[in-house]
């Protein structure tokens, strides 16, 4: 990132804090004192009097995740920070059939601590009738799901989450946790529209880590479905319940604040593809049709997913399509104004994209990546080898 004429490097001042910034290759930086989203501009003007600078801005890559290991399908897409690096994937369990895949994965910054996390989802049962507990006690499995009886969100938080998630964090101390009511809204739970009911929360959490002191925010939401079930006892009540929609962000101690634009740009990107949750619910049903027959080889998701009819998954998709409408009644501009984003023409890709609002100018490269900054004299194309195009704000 220097010019040809500079041997040594130009402490820069960062825009938000006035701390000195040390460039380097990246063209996207988080401060490591503030934790504020900063690019370089200037770097690439070879001329002696010529010096970058760090300005306000975001350079961000669609990141898509494909379902390699089962439907072969995209799985969802996000924003991210362009050289961030990804772990993880999509696990297929097929002796849950309640929740056959689960996702684990974390993208996170290789120059500091920030990483953005999904934690897997934890699927439970519970019923009300004295010989089926007898039969099945707290801890066992039933189905393929874990049998525990339904808790309050920060009960859930406080008892299974931390302990099996965080359990290796050293000095880990909670430092605050309160409830989120439009949570459950903002993931579209169904519980409360089936005769249950959802609640979500989240919790910030410090411990100490390879990097030094962290500060992590995680993010949750119970939902508990009811259901009766008639037996040669009588009718019970038997109950499914979920820890789900389970995500994290992270930072070193004292920037998770500062941090939270960019993180908050990355989870209101993510787009589940509903394709891939149209062959998701045509396994769930088709395992189910079979007695959920025990199957050993991971190879046999294929031959369900090809197995399901073309009818059974187009329903699935109509279905997803159809709530999607109810969720979205509002006008569009509406939900991009709640959501915090903004509608750029990328003429690479020749699509509408939505990118984090407040700062008025984006560019798009051909490789998927994107800037936006709030500086009307930035130009990439002067910073890179790469070529940039500018968007059209819609």
């Amino acid at each position: 990132m220097l010019s040809p004429n500079e041997t040594h490097p130009t402490a820069l001042k960062c825009p938000q804090c006035g701390a000195d910034l040390i460039p380097h290759i990246d063209a996207f930086i988080i401060c490591q004192y503030c934790g504020s989203s900063l690019v370089w501009k200037g770097a690439g003007q070879a001329t002696p009097e010529s010096h970058p600078t760090a300005i306000r801005g975001m350079r961000l890559k669609q990141f898509v995740y494909t379902d390699t290991q089962g439907t072969g399908l995209e799985m969802f897409r996000m924003l991210a920070p362009a050289g961030w690096q990804f772990q993880g994937g999509c696990r297929w369990l097929l002796d849950n059939p309640g929740m056959p895949a689960v996702i684990n994965i974390q993208l996170g910054n290789p120059q500091g601590a920030e990483a953005f996390e999904i934690l897997p989802n934890i699927n439970f049962t519970w019923n009300n009738n004295p010989m089926t507990r007898m039969m099945f006690p707290v801890g066992s499995r039933y189905f393929g799901a874990e049998v525990r009886p339904p808790m309050k969100v920060l009960d859930a938080f406080h008892q299974i989450l931390l302990p099996r998630y965080r359990s290796s964090a050293r000095d880990l101390q909670i430092l605050n946790e309160e409830l989120q009511p439009d949570l459950p809204r903002l993931v579209k739970s169904e519980a409360a529209v089936s005769g249950g009911w959802a609640e979500g929360a989240k919790m910030r959490i410090s411990y100490s880590g390879q990097s030094g002191a962290l500060e992590e925010e995680i993010y949750g939401v119970v939902e508990v479905f009811r259901a009766p079930l008639a037996s040669a006892f009588g009718v019970s009540e038997v109950i499914f319940w979920w820890l789900d929609y389970l995500f994290s962000f992270r930072t070193a101690a004292g920037r998770l604040d500062a941090t939270a634009d960019l993180f908050s740009v990355m989870i209101k990107s993510f787009q589940l593809n509903p394709h891939w949750y149209a062959a998701y619910k045509s396994i769930i049903q088709s395992l189910a049709q079979a007695q959920i027959q025990r199957i050993h080889h991971i190879g046999q998701i294929g031959e369900i997913y090809a197995r399901t009819g073309r009818e059974m998954r187009e329903q699935n998709l109509n279905d997803w399509y159809n709530r999607q409408a109810t969720y979205d009644r509002l006008a569009t501009d509406r939900s991009r104004a709640i959501r915090d984003v903004d509608a750029f023409f990328d003429p690479n890709r020749e699509e509408v994209v939505e990118l984090p609002a407040g700062y008025g100018h984006a560019w798009a490269n051909n490789l998927g990546e994107y800037i936006v900054t709030d500086d009307a004299n930035f130009n990439p194309n002067l910073e890179s080898n790469q070529h940039w195009e500018p968007m059209e704000q819609k």
